[in-house]
C-alpha cells in the first residue's frame, strides 16, 4: 500500500491550501484515514480523521477553519485548509488504516508528508 499526498506549498496568512492524499494498492478496505503535522522538535499530532462512515474529529486549534472530506470510490482523502495562519506552518502527513483482504489483519500505513508553510 502506498500513500501519495500532494497539495503543500506556500501561502499567505488568511490563504487557503487543499492538500490531497491517494492510496493504492494491494487495499480490501479502508477505515480511518487522517492527516496529522510535525514540526522539528515536536511531537506529530492530529489534525482531522475521517471513519469510512464520514465521521470526523478534528485538533481544537483547526476546528471551523480546516475540513477533512474523502472520496472512497478513489480511496483519496482531502484537507481543505482555510484562514491559515503561520502556527499552521509544518509537514503534513496523511495516515490510513485498512486491511488488504477480507479477513487480513489490519494495516496503518503513512504517507511522505508534505510542507506547508504560512508566512505572516
Amino acid at each position: 500500500v502506498q500513500l501519495q499526498a500532494s497539495g503543500g506549498g506556500l501561502v499567505q496568512a488568511g490563504g487557503s491550501l487543499r492538500l490531497s492524499c491517494a492510496a493504492s494498492g494491494s487495499i480490501f478496505r479502508l477505515n480511518d484515514m487522517g492527516w496529522y503535522r510535525q514540526v522539528p522538535g515536536k511531537q506529530r499530532e492530529l489534525v482531522a480523521s475521517s471513519t469510512s462512515g464520514g465521521s470526523t474529529n478534528y485538533a481544537d486549534s483547526v476546528k471551523g477553519r480546516f475540513t477533512i472530506s474523502r472520496d472512497n470510490a478513489k480511496k483519496t482523502v482531502y484537507l481543505q485548509m482555510n484562514s491559515l495562519k503561520p502556527e499552521d506552518t509544518a509537514v503534513y502527513y496523511c495516515n490510513a488504516q485498512g486491511q488488504y483482504y477480507s479477513g487480513s489483519y489490519p494495516f496503518d500505513y503513512w504517507g511522505q508528508g508534505t510542507l506547508v508553510t504560512v508566512s505572516s
